[in-house]
């Protein structure tokens, strides 16, 4: 008899929970009835269609897809340079800098989502898409910083040395051989910032106003007047836009690797 690998087996029990929710909400989408129900009572795509007729919903995507595009770019662009500063040149302090910059992923959403709405409020742009895009940039920054880092604890900088012996220019050297080699870390940083964004609840709660409401938000909103399978299905679609991300950042990173559980064979 086989002997029971126990961590195995309540890895698997825990990837059903937390699954277990969208192997409720994505059927419950397709019911044909006028409320939610599991299982579906029939096979209807009307909710889906009916997300179309409601400007809210569309009007909140389109924000969100914005907010978090520009969002992944300038975080990915800050993130980096962070990175490489913090990879290349070890100064006094160094380290303090590193645990600030990382330091929103230990931070609770709500303490973050308060202190951006108080210091905001004092300059000006609470409530304003700025503010909404600051507050998403700062919570995304230290993702990038991460992978670009993991990046950069296996580069080989004799690659660059080697560039400047034979007589190219930094920037030269810096498009041609440390970006080539660097660019699944940085572009998996860009989908994982955009991610973030696009899903944020907590800090957006505290900073948005009538004319820059997220969609998760609208989502939120709208749960609390109704609750039918018209949620379901705008759910779902939140849940296969994020997936397709996801299985970009696999395929660019390895999501393996980003946690650092990859191992090599010998």
């Amino acid at each position: 008899m086989k002997k029971i690998n126990v961590l195995g087996l309540i890895t698997f029990l825990v990837l059903v929970l937390v699954n277990l929710p969208f192997l409720v909400i994505i059927p419950s989408s397709f019911t044909a009835a006028g409320y939610l129900a599991f299982p579906p009572e029939g096979f209807s795509w009307q909710w889906y269609k009916m997300i179309l007729d409601r400007p809210e919903f569309i009007d909140s995507l389109w924000t969100s897809l914005k907010l978090a595009a520009i969002t992944a770019v300038l975080a990915t662009f800050l993130g980096t340079l962070a990175a490489f500063a913090l990879s290349k040149y070890k100064f006094r302090g160094s380290g303090v800098l590193n645990a600030l910059m990382l330091s929103p992923l230990t931070v609770p959403s709500l303490i973050i989502g308060i202190s951006a709405l108080l210091f905001f409020t004092r300059i000006g742009i609470a409530g304003t898409f700025t503010g909404l895009l600051l507050a998403h940039i700062l919570i995304s920054i230290p993702y990038v910083v991460r992978l670009v880092l993991t990046g950069l604890s296996s580069f080989d900088y004799t690659l660059e040395k080697a560039g400047y012996m034979l007589g190219a220019h930094p920037f030269r050297v810096f498009w041609d051989i440390t970006l080539p080699l660097l660019r699944p870390a940085i572009v998996s940083g860009m989908i994982f910032s955009f991610l973030t964004s696009f899903d944020n609840v907590t800090v957006s709660l505290f900073l948005v106003a009538p004319d820059t409401t997220t969609l998760p938000l609208a989502i939120f909103t709208y749960m609390q007047e109704t609750l039918d399978p018209l949620v379901a299905s705008i759910s779902s679609v939140v849940i296969l836009l994020s997936l397709v991300f996801i299985i970009l950042l696999e395929k660019v990173y390895g999501l393996e690797r980003l946690f650092g559980l990859n191992s090599q064979s010998h």
